[in-house]
């Protein structure tokens, strides 16, 4: 199921400008049923939910490092490394970075709120071209870009207005989504705002983190939104938290003794800050472009047909395995104290980059 990026909004209305989502093999899951299938792989004695975690501390022992953990419950735990996937407000992170570093905490630099309801599809066909209930628009404009998602093998429909901008009050609510500001956008683009007008009870404010310097420290690292979480706009969040676990999965399937932890960690940092960093950046550029706000492009729809199919391949033409190798040849190197060409922006890597 490709995503079709077309312009609702100006001279250009209707015109499609990108179809993503091509990449060899692709599949759609919703992320529920990934996380379950994820979940059925895990022992059950060897997971525990419920879990909040407010302290990190870290031990030298005779091997390197011992780390301890401290929740929410009054429980603890104590283990050779911490790999924190803990999501956006990560307690991993600033841990590493400190609370009041200038990354630590998420950013909404551009004021984004994600106007969304959550509708059967045999209701959203009732109120919308039915074409959009079993495909992927995103429908382009300056007031909010529109899209909609099938979910749960098109039984139900997530649909959405992303608004950049978005004027918060002091208490940081969100203005109420007005159908009114989008009538010079296509018909089928207001009908699908219309009807997330109705029930906006599954709206959020986007957020997403400023780089990070790094992503480990001795026997911890964040992986995942802890480290890197980006924009929903690239649609390439989830699949830079898979990479980052394939590269922790082959330096760990390298690890012999706990003194190596730090220098897998190190290797992880190293190879996946500049790529998934260059992620966040696309993400945010993606979302001025939907928003008509990048550079005039929305007025030259060649243009845009460009821009997207560079960063689709970007995102989706890319050597995951060499990645993995990369690392684990980083990682021999550091073990063995041999001196390496790669710098903190990874270069000597550069495939794991995209240049803006």
């Amino acid at each position: 199921m490709t995503t079709k990026v077309i312009l609702a909004q100006g001279p250009h209305t209707g015109q499609l400008v990108a179809e993503l989502g091509k990449a060899k093999g692709r599949k759609s899951v919703s992320r529920a049923d990934l996380l379950d299938g994820f979940r059925s792989l895990i022992p059950p004695d060897s997971i525990s939910f419920g879990k909040r975690l407010i302290n990190i501390t870290e031990s030298p022992t005779l091997e390197g490092y011992r780390v301890h953990l401290s929740f929410a419950d009054g429980t603890s735990a104590s283990a050779d490394c911490l790999l924190g996937a803990d999501g956006i407000h990560s307690a991993t992170r600033a841990y590493l970075l400190g609370p009041d570093h200038p990354a630590t905490a998420p950013k909404n630099h551009d004021g984004w709120q994600i106007y969304r309801t959550i509708v059967s599809t045999e209701e959203a066909q009732k109120q919308i071209n039915p074409i959009w209930t079993t495909s992927v628009p995103i429908l382009l404009g300056p007031r909010g870009h529109i899209n909609c998602i099938p979910l749960n093998k098109n039984t139900r429909l997530s649909a959405g207005v992303a608004v950049r901008g978005a004027k918060f009050t002091s208490n940081g609510q969100a203005p109420a989504l007005d159908p009114t500001l989008y009538a010079d956008y296509s018909e089928e683009a207001q009908q699908i705002v219309r009807m997330v007008a109705k029930d906006t009870s599954a709206s959020w404010t986007a957020a997403d983190h400023d780089h990070a310097p790094f992503y480990a420290r001795d026997n911890v690292a964040m992986f995942g939104d802890a480290a890197h979480a980006s924009l929903p706009f690239a649609g390439n969040g989830a699949a830079q938290a898979l990479e980052d676990a394939a590269v922790l999965n082959i330096l760990f399937a390298s690890v012999q003794q706990p003194w190596e932890v730090p220098y897998a960690l190190q290797a992880f940092s190293k190879i996946r800050r500049p790529r998934s960093q260059a992620v966040v950046d696309l993400a945010r550029k993606f979302g001025r472009v939907y928003a008509f706000a990048e550079d005039g492009m929305h007025e030259d729809p060649a243009r845009m047909r460009e821009f997207f199919a560079e960063m689709a391949a970007f995102t989706n033409d890319f050597d995951v395995e060499g990645q993995n190798q990369a690392a684990v040849k980083l990682f021999c190197k550091l073990r063995e104290h041999t001196p390496v060409s790669l710098d903190e922006d990874g270069e000597g890597f550069p495939y794991c980059r995209w240049q803006q």
